[in-house]
């Protein structure tokens, strides 16, 4: 089984499971062995699935400020809780190749593996809820024919992107590329590091 494949339907278990609910306040039911690549990529997954329903909620027009803030607090979070666990994928990576020998003309990616992995496990949210548009039975014929012509660019996308990282792991082990794990340094979230929080001591 190519690695993506592996991802693309852990993405689609956890996107089923969240649903089966649809509760943002579900908990988390990981089958996998804690620390495995596996359990790594159903956490990165269920971080995001939950994210894009916060996403929904603080769009609401109507909801309370109170309510938004808290809203808003909790993707804060999510967000550097994804951010972590795409760097622990990539640390996953760095270890996992860490005997392959470097050819003397190799080259780095412009993205890291597990930050394409990022991409692939949105997508697979992309794709869930746009089949979810066109399988609507209360829109327009109009409405379901720009939706489905949206599904069928989010499906070759998932494609394209399926290949692309299974060739950059695959250059990698063969030592034609290397990576690095890259720390995204957000500013935000540290107390020594925002004005507005450290101006505040």
């Amino acid at each position: 089984m190519k690695f993506t494949e592996l991802c693309n339907s852990i993405f689609e278990a956890v996107i089923d499971n969240y649903h089966k609910t649809d509760n943002i306040d579900t908990p988390i039911q990981n089958p996998y062995l804690v620390k495995s690549i596996e359990f790594y990529l159903y956490l990165k997954n269920w971080i995001d699935t939950v994210q894009w329903h916060l996403e929904d909620i603080i769009r609401d027009p109507d909801i309370n400020p109170v309510e938004a803030l808290k809203i808003k607090r909790r993707i804060d979070k999510s967000n550097q809780d994804r951010t972590d666990l795409v760097e622990l994928i990539d640390s996953y990576f760095l270890d996992k190749y860490k005997d392959v020998v470097i050819l003397p003309d190799a080259t780095i990616n412009t993205e890291s593996p597990a930050w394409a992995i990022d991409r692939l496990s949105i997508l697979a949210l992309k794709i869930y809820h746009m089949r979810e548009q066109v399988e609507r039975k209360d829109s327009t014929l109009e409405h379901h024919d720009i939706c489905q012509q949206k599904l069928d660019f989010l499906l070759e996308q998932q494609k394209d992107l399926s290949v692309a990282i299974d060739q950059l792991l695959a250059d990698i082990e063969a030592g034609k590329k290397f990576m690095k794990v890259y720390k995204q340094m957000k500013m935000y979230n540290d107390p020594t590091l925002n004005p507005v929080l450290y101006s505040k001591k």
